[in-house]
């Protein structure tokens, strides 16, 4: 199992290692991790970020983009107000000039190296993140995604693997076995799996409190998946107990329609948290889970916040959980 931190090229993240690889090696050696799960938003500097460190890549996501591939005008023009704003977005006002900018970050990571791809299988407009009334079910979503990844799978090498990453809103939830086997049966591309990100499967249970709860949770999820458990290859470590946020959002009856990028995040982050486990609860689910790819996937606001969080969830990983 290799142990990884997520990181983009983005300037912030930049800003945070001070664009030193140095500092990075440092980062990596003293926490005695194998690597980076990377994030390109920019073309890639070999000589910040190492190719012997990049291990996975995370694509690009765009939260809404399913009216886009249906080219459904009058939601788009809704939501953006101009063709310009929604070319603006996704990189033109075809289907081709979105897959392009897909392509340019498989290209990117076909020259790092890395060993998987990870894909966010989700969609909700705007203002679905606030009032929960969405416009799109998950196998709506999922049948999508299948044309997507199938149209990017001549792009993708063989011996690449292509993690699906569950989220909460419609789409890849974990929650359900049928969805979840749609998906894995019908994209072309041979080399598949999952990437069980923990924190989004907890946001799917407003009713969990603790993280004995969480990992319980966790683990059962996994276990009603059958034999499509085996798909999963890669866990990103990280918990979100924001069950009291979650209900109080799904009960509000706010009717606005246009929200700002800066509430969107604020509302998403209050969602999902990113915070360490801290327990030895966590444990158990990476033993259940037995993943190639444990990623510590955090938000931070500081390399010492940073190392903190990192810390902590692996001094937990380190507990041994008894059974009462």
């Amino acid at each position: 199992m290799l142990q990884l931190v997520n990181l983009s090229n983005y300037s912030t993240d930049n800003e945070l290692i001070a664009y030193s690889p140095q500092r990075l090696q440092a980062f990596l050696l003293q926490h005695n991790l194998d690597g980076l799960e990377m994030m390109f938003c920019s073309p890639w500097d070999s000589k910040l970020h190492r190719p012997e460190w990049l291990h996975g890549c995370h694509l690009r996501f765009w939260p809404w983009w399913l009216d886009f591939w249906r080219g459904d005008q009058p939601a788009l023009i809704k939501q953006f107000g101009s063709k310009e704003e929604i070319a603006g977005c996704y990189g033109g006002l075809t289907r081709e000039a979105w897959l392009a900018i897909y392509r340019d970050n498989i290209k990117t990571a076909k020259a790092a190296g890395v060993k998987y791809l990870v894909f966010h299988v989700s969609h909700a407009r705007p203002a679905e993140l606030f009032n929960w009334q969405f416009s799109a079910t998950s196998q709506e979503v999922i049948e999508a995604v299948i044309e997507v990844v199938n149209a990017l799978a001549p792009d993708i090498p063989e011996d690449m693997a292509l993690l699906f990453e569950n989220l909460w809103w419609p789409g890849l939830t974990l929650t359900d076995k049928d969805l979840t086997a749609m998906l894995l049966a019908n994209v072309t591309h041979q080399n598949v799996g999952i990437m069980l990100d923990t924190g989004h499967l907890m946001n799917t249970n407003p009713d969990l409190t603790t993280e004995c709860e969480a990992a319980d949770y966790i683990i059962k999820t996994v276990e009603n998946l059958g034999s499509f458990r085996q798909y999963v290859r890669g866990i990103h470590l990280h918990k979100s107990l924001s069950g009291k946020y979650l209900r109080s959002s799904q009960a509000s009856t706010q009717c606005n329609t246009e929200y700002s990028m800066q509430e969107l995040m604020e509302h998403v982050l209050k969602i999902d948290e990113h915070k360490p486990f801290t327990t030895s609860a966590v444990r158990t689910i990476v033993d259940y889970v037995q993943p190639d790819f444990l990623v510590h996937e955090f938000i931070y606001e500081s390399m010492s916040d940073w190392e903190q969080k990192l810390r902590r969830q692996q001094q937990a990983l380190l507990l041994t959980r008894i059974a009462i």
